[in-house]
């Protein structure tokens, strides 16, 4: 069994691609409340493999337009900036990882996941009174890290999958057993190569221990996604299990059961809406 060190981890991530200066803005915007849109959908129209992939994932099914998009401005004048910027970080960051590259992990599966944790976070963020962008895009990164072990060291993660098919375990315990890291750590070294906020890699880095000290409450509403959306087993994935849940953070909520269940029924919802996107 191969073991990577942290140091391993981050002068790998150097060998991934770098988001799109765009991206990098556009998820700088988030915490912005002074927005030239204009300006953002030109500089995003500059780019013609993410423009093209935006409009392909803007004009699919899922949202229903009685019209064909055909630049970023229209696409945000029918679907509003907010949910622009989401489809166009997953059409970036979905293009940064190639599938494939490790047999036996279910790509298709990872990415079901992420978007139905991004749909889950930001319904409970809307409910919080907490920025729902902030929170859909920590929900659809929070796990990115495992795409970071997967790309850079396939050999060493079907390690992993096989250790796992024998243990049945959580993913980060399975990682940590083989390979000494975990998708934690891999996350958190990726973040820093693309230069993400802090309030992001306190997400990525705190969302499977949302009560540490300093972890946010951006954690804790990804930890508790992260949790409905493995317990709904909206992924498909064969053999899930749902990680270890925080009371602490379940009770920071502060819902009762009737708005759990709601919240369950508008993030399969979300997640079937958004199928398109995962070109499943």
């Amino acid at each position: 069994m191969k073991r990577i060190t942290v140091e391993e981890l981050a002068g790998g991530v150097q060998d991934l691609p770098s988001l799109p200066a765009i991206v990098m803005e556009l998820l700088a915007s988030i915490e912005q409340e002074d927005v030239d849109i204009s300006v953002l959908a030109k500089k995003v129209s500059y780019d013609q493999a993410l423009t093209a992939n935006t409009l392909r994932l803007a004009n699919s099914s899922a949202y229903g337009l009685q019209v064909k998009v055909t630049t970023i401005q229209q696409a945000i004048t029918y679907l509003g900036f907010q949910r622009m910027r989401n489809l166009i970080t997953v059409a970036a960051v979905g293009g940064c990882f190639p599938s494939g590259r490790c047999p036996g992990f279910d790509d298709k599966a990872f990415w079901r996941h992420s978007i139905a944790t991004a749909a889950c976070a930001r319904a409970l963020a809307r409910r919080m009174r907490f920025n729902q962008d902030i929170a859909f895009t920590a929900g659809l990164l929070h796990d990115i890290g495992r795409l970071v072990l997967v790309t850079g060291h396939p050999e060493a993660y079907g390690d992993v999958l096989a250790w796992r098919a024998a243990h049945p375990a959580e993913w980060r315990e399975a990682e940590s057993a083989v390979l000494g890291v975990d998708h934690v750590d891999a996350g958190l070294a990726l973040a820093a190569h693309w230069n993400f906020s802090g309030t992001m890699c306190q997400a990525i880095g705190f969302h499977h221990a949302p009560d540490t000290p300093g972890a946010g409450f951006l954690a804790t509403i990804v930890h508790v996604a992260d949790a409905i959306v493995h317990a709904l087993d909206l992924s498909g994935e064969k053999d899930d299990v749902v990680p270890r849940l925080s009371n602490v953070a379940w009770d920071a909520m502060g819902l009762n059961e009737e708005a759990y269940l709601h919240l369950f029924r508008e993030t399969e919802t979300q997640l079937g809406e958004m199928s398109a996107i995962l070109m499943v």
